[in-house]
């Protein structure tokens, strides 16, 4: 009796599968620390700095992959750093526009089994694991989103940068979509559809710009952003 009673007041023991559970999710978190404050004191203080979003697949030398070049080149050129996904394709052609205007751009590489290998051009590069790490440090940098056709990827950080300007989780910043002939469907969806159907308001659709020349990403952006 003296021994139940003694027992009684202390915690159950805990199973050695519960012990390393608890273990597994103190490391990731700390893991997540590492990344989330190593990426920032790298990126550095938050500033004026344009982020370029955009298909791994396109290739060097098409016309996106030069519009992007020189549309990164325009924005540095103008005190603006340059922030990609670090990978080819289009975030290789933001990454080297930036660079080949003496401009600074970070490079946030995710690893994957395919397709995503760093470029050569970023002057910050960095390595993630996790997806909405590297979206959170996109959000944050960013006072500014470029972006270029793409796919799944593209269209979630798109979609995640106007769900955070909408819900007010974030100040509103330029959104711009670069190729009319690519993104006009979409558009064009949103408002026959959505708004249609009163899933989202008028003031929704406005937060969304369709530019097609650099130059005019360029002057939209001096618009709102004070270098």
């Amino acid at each position: 009796a003296a021994g139940g009673a003694f027992g009684a007041g202390l915690p159950k023991p805990r199973s050695a599968a519960r012990m390393n559970g608890a273990a597994h999710r103190g490391q990731f978190g700390r893991t997540l620390f590492r990344r989330l404050v190593g990426g920032r004191t790298r990126v550095g203080p938050s500033g004026t700095k344009g982020r370029h979003s955009g298909s791994a697949r396109i290739n060097a030398g098409s016309s996106a992959y030069e519009t992007t070049k020189q549309c990164a080149a325009e924005l540095a050129e103008m005190g603006c750093d340059i922030i990609t996904g670090g990978g080819p394709g289009i975030m290789e052609a933001g990454n080297k526009g930036a660079a080949e205007a003496g401009g600074k751009s970070v490079g946030m590489n995710i690893k994957l089994p395919f397709e995503q290998k760093p470029n050569p051009y970023a002057n910050i590069p960095l390595d993630y694991k996790y997806f909405f790490i590297r979206k959170v440090m996109f959000i944050k940098y960013a006072v500014a989103y470029v972006i270029m056709p793409g796919g799944y990827g593209t269209m979630d950080e798109f979609f995640e940068a106007l769900t955070l300007i909408q819900t007010r989780r974030v100040r509103s910043f330029p959104v711009i979509l670069m190729g009319r002939e690519y993104w006009q469907g979409l558009l064009d969806w949103l408002k026959d559809s959505m708004l249609k159907r009163e899933m989202i308001l008028p003031e929704d659709l406005e937060m969304i710009q369709i530019i097609d020349e650099p130059e005019e990403v360029v002057k939209h952006i001096k618009k709102y952003v004070i270098v």
